[in-house]
């Protein structure tokens, strides 16, 4: 049985065809960074009957310590996923330009202020295990 876990937050899943940030780390290697970290995101903000609005936040990225080992007795296997996921967030409204008449022009999103690898959440986090 082997279990492979795709993590999106929750909002990041609607946004990631708009991102075009880049992380800073003390170390500055993407490719080395293990761990999890505010990252800043920019996204298209948009929804029927308005003009979409670039907005730049916070989001959480990384990648956190996980690994599998098989075991004697059910479930035969013995598994540690650990994903980046937010810890805490702030709830962030905006005013999206140009809505037509009776649509509401507020839009709501989260903002990450502090993340962690922990447990995959399915109250903030999309979790799949295929």
């Amino acid at each position: 049985m082997k279990l492979a876990y795709l993590v999106l937050g929750t909002m990041t899943l609607l946004l990631l065809g708009g991102y075009d940030s880049v992380l800073s780390t003390s170390s500055g290697n993407l490719h080395t960074f293990v761990g999890c970290a505010v990252r800043e995101f920019t996204f298209l903000a948009k929804k029927p009957g308005c003009r979409g609005l670039r907005i730049t936040t916070d989001a959480c990225w990384g990648r956190c310590e996980t690994w599998e080992k098989p075991i004697l007795e059910p479930p035969y296997i013995e598994a540690h996923h650990r994903v980046c996921t937010y810890n805490e967030t702030k709830q962030v409204t905006v005013k999206l330009p140009n809505c037509a008449p009776g649509v509401d022009p507020f839009y709501t999103y989260p903002m990450a202020v502090r993340c962690d690898c922990g447990a995959c959440s399915t109250a903030t986090t999309e979790c799949e295990t295929t």
